[in-house]
C-alpha cells in the first residue's frame, strides 16, 4: 500500500518536530519518521542540553511548545563569565546589559523535544512513523518514493533531512560536505558543585580546550561540556571518578568550590560539517543534517530551530499560492537564506576556537587586552548579546 503525503520529514528529534508544528496552520498533509522509540522524560537531569536563545524561545512560545517546556527542568541563566585560564582575560555579559530578564534558558535535550511532540501529537494532519528507519529514496520529477523497514511506502512532494550530522537522506542524495576534524572531543555529564551556580553560565578557555559550566534547576548542578583534543579526551573519560575531578576542578579554576558528584560521562567528536547543497529537487536539509558546529558558543541547536522556522515560512508561502513546495526554484530563497546564516556562525566559531588555541605568551597578552577592550565597550558587547540572543540578523517570522 502506497501513502501519499505532502511533505516527509525524516527525524523527529527538536527540529524536525519543530518544522512540523510550524505547520500547524497548514492542512498539508504531513509524515514524521523517527527511528527511535518515545521515552518518558527521565526523573534525573540528562547530561545533553542546549542553551536556547531568545529566538528560540519566542519559536517555542509562538508554536504553542514553551508551556509543556517550562513546567520541567528549565534554568534562565542572567549572566555569562567568560575568561582565560592563567591570563587576565575576562568578560562578563548580565541580562542587564540588554534590558532583558535573561539571556536565555538551559534545557535538557529531552524536555524540549518532549514538549514539541505534545503538541504536534494533537496535529490531525500528521501521520508518525516510529519507529522506523527509511530503507530507499526515490526522487522524480514530481515525487520523491520512500520505502520503510516496515514495507510502508510513501510518496511526498518534498522528502526534508532532519535526520541529523550523519543524515541518510543526505548521503542517499550524494550530497558533497565541507568538512574538517576539530580533533576535538567535547565530554559531557553533570556535576554537582559545593557552591550554588547563581544562574550564572561560565566558560573558561584552557589551552587544551574551553570548558563550559551550565546551570541547572538544582542551584548546585551544572551540565559540563569539556571540549578537550582527543587523545587527552579518552584518557580523561577512562579516569576513575576521583581522578576526572581533579583536572575537572583545576581547569575550573575551583569557581564553585569542589565537584560533589558527576553523573555518567559521555564524549562526542567534534566535526564542522556544511553540506554544498540545503536544496534540491524534492529534497531540504535542515539542522545538523545541512551543518555542525563547535558547541563553544552553543548556538547548533538554535541555528537548526532557525531553519525548521525559515524553511516552515517558504513552504507556508508556496502552499498558500498553489505553488509546488518541492520545486527546487521554489526552495532557492530558503538555501540562500540558511547557507548565508550558517557561513556565518561557522566562521565565527573558527575565528573563536583558532583565537583561543595555544598558550603562547605573546597570543595571550593580545587575547587579555582584547577581551579587556571588549567588556568596556558597550556597543561592542551589547551587539554580540543581541546577535547571539537572536534579537538580531535575518530572522524568520516565528523568531521575530
Amino acid at each position: 500500500m502506497i501513502k501519499n503525503v505532502d511533505l516527509a520529514i525524516v527525524g523527529g528529534g527538536m527540529v524536525g518536530l519543530t518544522l512540523a508544528l510550524a505547520l500547524k496552520d497548514t492542512d498539508m498533509r504531513i509524515a514524521i519518521i523517527e527511528g527511535a522509540e518515545t521515552k518518558e522524560i527521565s526523573d534525573e537531569p540528562a547530561s545533553r542540553v542546549s542553551a536556547l536563545s531568545r529566538a528560540s524561545e519566542r519559536i517555542l512560545e509562538r508554536l504553542g511548545a514553551w508551556d509543556n517546556i517550562a513546567q520541567h527542568r528549565c534554568t534562565p541563566y542572567n549572566q555569562m563569565q567568560v575568561w582565560e585560564k592563567d591570563s587576565f582575560a575576562k568578560i562578563e555579559f548580565t541580562a542587564n546589559d540588554v534590558l532583558q530578564d535573561n539571556l536565555g534558558y538551559i534545557v535538557e535535550n529531552q524536555i524540549i523535544a518532549s514538549g514539541l511532540l505534545k503538541q504536534v501529537e494533537q496535529m490531525p494532519n500528521v501521520t508518525f512513523y516510529r519507529p522506523n528507519r527509511c530503507q530507499s529514496l526515490a526522487v522524480g520529477e514530481r515525487e520523491a518514493w520512500l520505502t520503510l523497514d516496515n514495507g510502508q511506502n510513501l510518496t511526498a512532494k518534498l522528502v526534508v533531512a532532519a535526520d541529523g550530522a550523519n543524515s541518510w537522506v543526505r548521503q542517499q542524495q550524494d550530497i558533497p560536505l565541507t568538512e574538517w576534524d576539530y580533533d576535538h572531543t567535547a565530554i559531557v555529564c553533570n556535576v554537582e558543585m559545593e557552591e550554588p551556580h547563581q544562574h550564572t553560565a561560565r566558560q573558561v578557555f584552557t589551552k587544551h580546550g574551553p570548558l563550559a559550566f551550565l546551570p541547572l534547576d538544582d542551584d548546585k548542578l551544572c551540565s559540563i561540556v569539556w571540549s578537550q583534543q582527543t587523545d587527552r579526551a579518552t584518557e580523561l573519560l577512562n579516569l576513575s571518578e576521583e581522578d576526572f575531578i581533579k583536572p575537572l576542578v583545576v581547569d575550573f579554576d575551583l569557581q564553585l568550590g569542589r565537584v560533589q558528584s558527576i553523573s555518567e560521562r559521555q564524549g562526542i567528536p567534534l566535526r564542522m560539517r556544511y553540506a554544498r547543497d540545503f536544496a534540491r529537487s524534492r529534497i531540504a536539509l535542515v539542522g545538523d543534517a545541512a551543518h555542525t558546529i563547535h558547541p563553544l558558543a552553543g548556538q547548533g541547536v538554535n541555528l537548526g530551530m532557525l531553519d525548521a522556522a525559515s524553511l516552515a515560512e517558504e513552504l507556508q508561502k508556496l502552499w498558500d499560492s498553489g505553488r509546488d513546495i518541492g520545486d527546487y526554484l521554489n526552495l532557492r530563497h530558503y538555501e540562500r537564506w540558511r547557507k548565508a546564516e550558517a557561513v556565518k556562525m561557522i566562521s565565527a566559531m573558527q575565528v573563536f576556537k583558532e583565537l583561543f588555541s595555544g598558550d603562547d605568551p605573546v597570543k595571550k597578552l593580545v587575547r587579555g587586552m582584547g577581551m579587556n577592550l571588549a567588556g568596556s565597550l558597550p556597543g561592542f558587547k551589547n551587539e554580540v548579546m543581541h546577535r547571539a540572543l537572536g534579537l538580531k540578523g535575518d530572522l524568520p517570522k516565528l523568531a521575530r
